[in-house]
């Protein structure tokens, strides 16, 4: 899933959650995130960023489990940027 719409439709589900994190573009096409909360709801906005927003073309959706990140207390959209995950990792 790639469009400039794709880190709001993220951020607006997240937040609907009531979900911590982010999400940004990344120059090699990919979206990217980090969230946190609990697993259901985890699992909630994975189902629907799976789906996408209407006209998006979502591939492949990745999951891992990271280190929880202190201070977090809301849910951005950040710059595009180089991606932080190698295929594979």
């Amino acid at each position: 899933m790639r469009s400039p719409r794709s880190g709001d439709f993220t951020q607006k589900c997240a937040i609907s959650h009531g979900l911590k994190g982010w999400v940004r573009n990344t120059t090699c096409g990919r979206v990217e995130g980090e969230v946190q909360g609990d697993e259901q709801t985890v699992q909630k906005l994975l189902q629907q960023i799976d789906k996408g927003p209407r006209h998006a073309h979502v591939v492949k959706l990745e999951k891992r489990e990271l280190d929880l990140q202190d201070g977090e207390d809301q849910f951005l959209v950040m710059r595009t940027a180089e991606s932080m995950f190698h295929s594979g990792a």
